[in-house]
């Protein structure tokens, strides 16, 4: 995980290091860039995996992303395999271009297939977690998975931190004459914004239930997923096509 919050990273790095060596399998890897869909094994147990991609705009969600998360969700849940998420987005796609390819539509499904899955579903939030991009990886809200946490480097927010501080503090921002002095202003408001949202925080406010130590990771998966009942394949009929 870089120390600056604003670099990507290579998360099939991340995948690799949590699952066991040889058991990743990427479906689709071409489509839908911004969330990799994997099946794979920890400690020789068979999972589904879905992640957001970081190097894809920043981890955004957009159309094709949000359908091909929906379907592997669907796969998963048709075959009875517990999900694991790794999140790390500043959110959905939003803006005239993301519009025009009807994307709430599209967003939409994977909130819906997200909340009915009857398979278990646990949640690790690597670095961002922000508005409801974030909320659809976890199947619906932090509290929606059978456990979530986060690693130390987790951020949670209501909305990108750079946006929330241009609409939030525009008036404030306006005001500043002296560009040098806005752009001062700005970070200061950005990092302001940061403290606020670290996982501890979240953590501490309930809104996640632990802050953990990377290299923990697996057992804690594990752990979560001991002992919670997983539905036999057959439960449901089919899996959508597209």
């Amino acid at each position: 995980m870089p120390e600056n919050r604003r670099r990507a990273y290579d998360m099939r790095t991340a995948v690799a290091g949590l699952a066991d060596r040889d058991s990743v399998l990427e479906l689709r890897a071409g489509f839908g860039v911004g969330v990799l869909t994997c099946l794979v094994r920890i400690e020789g147990r068979p999972l589904g995996l879905i992640a957001s991609n970081p190097a894809h705009l920043g981890g955004a969600i957009d159309r094709d992303a949000a359908d091909k998360a929906a379907r592997f969700l669907q796969l998963c849940d048709a075959f009875g395999l517990p999900v694991v998420s790794l999140c790390d987005t500043p959110g959905f796609m939003v803006g005239p271009d993301a519009e025009r390819t009807a994307t709430v539509r599209h967003f939409a499904r994977l909130f819906v297939t997200g909340a009915n899955l009857r398979v278990p579903l646990v949640s690790l939030v690597l670095r961002k977690a922000y508005g409801l991009g974030a909320m659809a990886m976890m199947g619906g809200s932090t509290r929606a998975p059978l456990a979530t946490a986060a690693w130390p480097s987790g951020e949670f927010g209501g909305m990108g931190l750079e946006g929330a501080v241009r609409l939030g503090y525009r008036k404030e921002l306006a005001a500043i004459a002296d560009p040098a002095e806005r752009a001062r202003a700005f970070e200061e408001r950005v990092a302001e914004l940061y403290e606020r949202g670290k996982a501890v925080n979240a953590a501490a406010a309930l809104e996640i239930d632990a802050v953990i130590d990377p290299a923990g990771s697996r057992e804690w998966i594990l752990a979560a997923l001991d002992g919670c009942p997983v539905p036999q394949p057959g439960h449901r009929p089919f899996v959508d096509t597209w």
